[in-house]
C-alpha cells in the first residue's frame, strides 16, 4: 500500500531565551495502515496518538530540539512504544527541555529511514538550530522542512543556537536544489513548494531575513 501523509495541528507555546510565545505546530505522520513515523512531538500527546491510531511507530523523528517540537517527545515515545530520534548537534538544546532524558538514537545526514515501503532521507539543515534536519521523501515529492524553510522565508534565527548565514546556506545548497515541484510541509503554517520559494532567496539575503 502506498504511504500517505496524515496531519494534525496542536496549540501551545515556544519558550526560548526567557520568553514564551503562543503558536500552532504542524504534526506530520507518514506511513500506511500498519506502520508510520511521527515528525515532531509538540504540545498534545493525545492529539498525536489519535492520528497514529493502532499503527506501529517506527520512530518519532524530531526536526530540531526547540521545546515546541520536542516538549512531549519522551512522553509520546512511552505512549507509542517508539524511539525518539534527534540529530546530536541539538543535544545541548534538547537538555534545556529534558535535562534528565536523552533521545533514543541519533539522526545523521544522508540517513535513510524506511517506512511503509518508502524511503525518507535525512538532510542536515543547520541554522535555525545546529541540529536541524529536513526529511525528503522522493517517492511522494515531499520535503518536511521543520522550521528551516517556510512559505515566504527561512526559519527564525534571532535566538540562541541559531545562525542566519548558516540557515541560508542550508536552504540554498540542500533544499533549493530539490525538484521545484517538491511540496514543502513546514513545522508551522501553510505548505509551499521549492519552486515557489527559490526566486526569493536573493531578497532574503539582502534583507537579512
Amino acid at each position: 500500500m502506498t504511504a500517505r501523509i496524515d496531519h494534525a495541528i496542536t496549540t501551545g507555546t515556544l519558550s526560548s531565551d526567557g520568553q514564551s510565545f503562543p503558536l500552532d505546530n504542524n504534526v506530520w505522520v507518514l506511513g500506511d495502515e500498519s506502520e508510520c513515523i511521527v515528525i515532531d512531538a509538540p504540545h498534545d500527546v493525545d492529539a498525536i496518538a489519535q492520528v497514529v491510531g493502532q499503527r506501529r511507530v517506527v520512530a518519532i523523528v524530531c526536526t530540531h530540539a526547540h521545546n515546541d517540537h520536542v516538549g512531549f517527545a519522551p512522553k509520546l515515545g512511552q505512549r507509542l512504544s517508539a524511539p525518539v530520534w534527534l540529530h546530536p548537534a541539538d543535544t545541548e538544546l534538547w537538555a534545556l527541555t529534558h535535562p534528565q532524558a536523552r533521545p533514543d538514537a541519533d539522526l545523521a545526514d544522508g540517513q535513510v529511514i524506511r517506512v511503509a515501503g518508502t524511503d525518507v532521507t535525512v538532510i542536515h539543515t543547520p541554522g535555525h538550530t545546529p541540529g536541524a534536519v529536513s526529511l525528503y521523501v522522493p517517492d511522494l515529492g515531499v520535503l518536511f522542512s521543520g522550521d528551516t524553510l517556510f512559505e515566504g522565508g527561512p526559519g527564525a534565527t534571532g535566538r540562541s543556537f541559531s545562525s542566519f548565514p548558516t540557515i541560508i546556506d542550508s536552504i540554498r545548497t540542500r533544499l533549493l536544489t530539490l525538484p521545484p515541484e517538491t511540496r514543502v510541509l513546514t513545522g508551522h503554517g501553510a505548505e509551499t513548494t521549492v519552486g515557489a520559494e527559490a526566486p526569493a532567496l536573493p531578497d532574503w539575503i539582502a534583507r537579512g531575513y
